[in-house]
């Protein structure tokens, strides 16, 4: 089958699983249940900022659903990712070790750290970071000396973390990497923006590492606008997160006391509020986009086109479908073709090592990443019926 035909196929049939859209988008957010009333709630409450009933309700909702024993929202998942980042230990000349195939916010938290990513490739069965790769990678080049910390033996500087990005939603093998990682004494921050509603070998993302974030950008399958979670089962990092996140404001009736250099990342009550609504609705919306992943990989099975599907003893949430074609040539013809037509598709991330600030960066071999980056097209993904 030609690209061309593939290409005016794949519209057509795009079209009747989303009728009545002129544009499709690539991920719309959906308001189906108690949103509006939750954020009226507020405005009528006039809480509508950091202080309020319905983060305590939102973050209880979110520890319910993932497991997790105790979580802190923020208002975005960068901002929960520098703060995990940092009550992990992680600062000015350290080494974190991650993937470049992921959104930039990844190695940007890292940054606000003063600390540098280092690259370590992808599998293709996951999208996120190789056990094996990383595995080869910390023998080759590192050690664990007197002090108890992995040094990188080319840059002499100290790793403190690894973090692994559960890419499009599909768990990552966290079990492998956090028992590779304790042999060199690196702790482990799940990058689990995308994947809320996902979950390996019976645990949700986000809970097999020291901690874990969430995004709930309005992309994503649960919205609050704009915001993000630190999950954790440690009580004294999530004691410092909420601290840390209300620019380490003590409490006090009247005065504005503060003991640290604090960050003002709290979510907002409104948001809280939206998330709720959303939170209510997840099971459907994770059940709806399985459902929207199967008639996909049908589709493209009977025309040998590969679709992405979740790994082996993984349960993912399909955040983003996607399908991997010949080439970049070939990807770049059908991103064309279903833009110009008001499909949108989109590539996968670019690569971090390639943008201009994290050129160089020390990195292992990255021939993963930029085979999947030369064919990955991601395909519209809303929630449907």
């Amino acid at each position: 089958m030609t690209m061309a035909t593939l290409s005016q196929e794949f519209e057509r049939y795009v079209r009747k699983i989303f009728p009545a859209q002129d544009y499709i988008p690539l991920h719309a957010p959906q308001f189906r249940g108690n949103e509006r009333q939750y954020v009226l709630d507020t405005l009528e409450s006039t809480f509508v900022s950091s202080v309020g009933n319905y983060v305590d309700k939102f973050e209880i909702a979110i520890a319910e659903f993932t497991g997790s024993q105790y979580v802190i929202a923020t208002n975005t998942g960068t901002s929960a990712l520098h703060i995990a980042l940092m009550l992990c230990g992680v600062g000015k000349e350290d080494e974190v070790v991650t993937q470049s195939l992921t959104f930039v916010g990844t190695s940007n938290a890292i940054r606000y750290c003063g600390a540098h990513p280092v690259f370590v490739d992808v599998e293709r069965e996951t999208l996120g970071l190789s056990p094996k790769k990383l595995a080869e990678f910390l023998e080759e080049n590192t050690e664990v000396r007197d002090d108890g910390l992995c040094w990188n033996r080319v840059s002499n500087r100290i790793i403190k973390v690894c973090v692994p990005v559960h890419n499009l939603g599909h768990p990552v093998r966290c079990q492998d990497i956090q028992e590779i990682c304790a042999q060199y004494h690196i702790s482990v921050v799940e990058d689990a923006a995308e994947s809320l509603g996902s979950v390996s070998n019976g645990v949700h993302t986000g809970r097999i590492g020291r901690t874990g974030i969430l995004s709930f950008n309005g992309n994503k399958i649960v919205t609050t606008g704009g915001g993000g979670a630190i999950m954790t089962d440690d009580k004294d990092i999530a004691r410092k997160a909420k601290h840390l996140t209300t620019t380490a404001k003590k409490s006090h009736p009247w005065l504005f006391l503060h003991d640290k250099v604090g960050y003002n990342y709290r979510l907002p009550n409104l948001n809280a509020a939206l998330g709720c609504g959303q939170m209510e609705q997840l099971p459907t919306y994770v059940e709806s986009k399985r459902k929207l992943a199967s008639l996909y990989q049908h589709w493209f099975n009977q025309r040998e086109v590969e679709f992405i599907m979740e790994p082996r003893a993984a349960i993912s949430n399909y955040w983003l479908n996607a399908i991997l074609l010949e080439n970049r040539s070939e990807r770049d013809c059908f991103l064309q073709y279903m833009n110009d037509r008001g499909i949108m598709t989109r590539p996968m991330w670019t690569p971090l090592h390639t943008l201009p600030m994290y050129k160089n960066c020390l990195r292992g071999p990255l021939q993963m990443t930029e085979h999947i980056e030369d064919r990955l097209v991601n395909i519209p993904s809303s929630v449907i019926g």
